[in-house]
């Protein structure tokens, strides 16, 4: 059981987070294999609109060189990374599985050709079409970290993305709501995000060992984050059709800033 010492502990039931041992228990290639091992249409979607969002942040805003990112819940998907490369000299992918660490430390630094496909989509416009070389630069950038959700410093990063994490680590709508706040307070205030989300899921296997799901809606997601998110958030529901496994009812994509109540 994970215990937390952050000051919103006592609104995180830890009873109702997955574990440890089943954490240590991921399988990242059976993951891979079933989610990654070739590209879907929603996940392009997904890229497309979050490059075109980060892009049109950064016409209105200051994009510093030395900006540090943060992807919450890597897991064994390089694309978020991929997407936070022109912005960031730093990438933090965070997560908690020891196994999801190892694969992320192995393919960090050179990750397979499957993954071409993925930066294909994403380097049909600037800046993503100055980077000659991503696997050089996810390499430079990357600091893959073990570490949990709950526990994340308030105001360290300035740009971040959280997919598929928040709603797949637990059945509980306080700990979901809790892991959104978390991650959107981590940033700095202005700073931009995207978080995906799988929507009316069931649960999910991975190998032989079957995981909670929170089952959300764009109604659930929009209120999770409305307390901490700029008025310009905007809530994407994606299902192009194909469905990676049975239990789901499609994807979420929340495109926002953090608020920035000093202005």
């Amino acid at each position: 059981m994970d215990q937390r010492s952050t000051r919103d502990a006592a609104e995180i039931p830890a009873v109702e987070i997955v574990g440890a041992p089943l954490w240590e228990a991921f399988d990242p290639a059976a993951y891979v294999d079933a989610n990654y091992s070739r590209l879907h249409t929603d996940d392009a979607s997904i890229m497309r609109i979050c490059g075109d969002f980060f892009r049109r942040h950064f016409e209105r805003h200051d994009a510093l060189s030395a900006r540090a990112g943060i992807d919450v819940g890597s897991g064994p998907n390089l694309y978020p990374a991929l997407m936070l490369l022109p912005w960031c000299a730093e990438i933090t992918l965070l997560d908690l599985s020891p196994a999801n660490i190892a694969w992320l430390e192995r393919h960090t630094g050179g990750y397979p050709e499957s993954w071409d496909a993925f930066w294909d989509v994403l380097n049909t416009a600037s800046p993503y079409r100055e980077i000659t070389d991503p696997r050089g630069s996810l390499g430079a950038s990357a600091r893959v970290e073990h570490g949990d959700l709950f526990l994340l410093p308030e105001g360290r990063w300035g740009i971040g993305t959280m997919f598929f994490t928040a709603e797949s680590m637990t059945d509980s709508p306080d700990v979901f709501r809790g892991g959104v706040r978390r991650f959107v307070e981590s940033l700095l205030p202005g700073a931009p995000f995207a978080a995906a989300f799988m929507a009316g899921s069931r649960g999910y296997r991975v190998g032989g060992h079957f995981f909670p799901s929170c089952s959300v809606d764009e109604r659930a997601v929009a209120a999770s984050l409305a307390p901490y998110a700029a008025d310009d958030l905007t809530i994407t529901r994606l299902h192009d059709g194909h469905a990676l496994r049975e239990g789901y009812l499609g994807m979420i994509l929340a495109c926002g800033r953090r608020r920035d109540d000093t202005r």
